[in-house]
């Protein structure tokens, strides 16, 4: 007769046996803004259309009376608010560098897509912009 090699695991209260996989959405955040490299854009503000997603992971399951058990999606708007208030960019890319580098200081996230899209400046295109995917590397230098 063959033994059962099964093993029993005991799990201390403070572990838990789930990971959680989270995402933050935000879909067309829409600013005015001085943003460009030409002096017409320095001029004059532009709309400006930012689309994120977070990636998060968390080991607890959300509390409803703790808004820091959340990576909090109107502190992602007030943030991304106030870097395009005190600062001028002339690229998009050093923008969405500034908001990636903000964003993972939360130790939680663990990548981040990014879309930013000007409105009105090219003739005949709905929109121009960047997408820039960005993870967070758990790896050695």
């Amino acid at each position: 007769m063959k033994k059962n090699n099964l093993k029993i695991i005991k799990i201390e209260k403070n572990k838990s046996l789930f990971n959680y996989e989270k995402k933050v959405l935000i879909k067309e955040l829409i600013l005015d803004l001085k943003l460009g490299y030409y002096d017409f854009e320095k001029e004059r503000s532009q709309k400006v259309k930012f689309s994120l997603e977070i990636d998060y992971e968390d080991k607890k399951p959300s509390n409803d009376k703790d808004l820091k058990s959340i990576v909090n999606y109107s502190r992602i708007v007030k943030l991304i608010k106030k870097l395009v208030k005190n600062k001028h960019y002339n690229f998009l890319e050093t923008l969405a560098e500034d908001v990636f580098d903000e964003l993972f200081k939360d130790k939680r996230i663990d990548k981040i897509s990014l879309r930013i899209e000007k409105l009105e400046i090219m003739k005949n295109c709905s929109s121009v912009g960047i997408q820039i995917s960005k993870k967070r590397s758990y790896g050695q230098l």
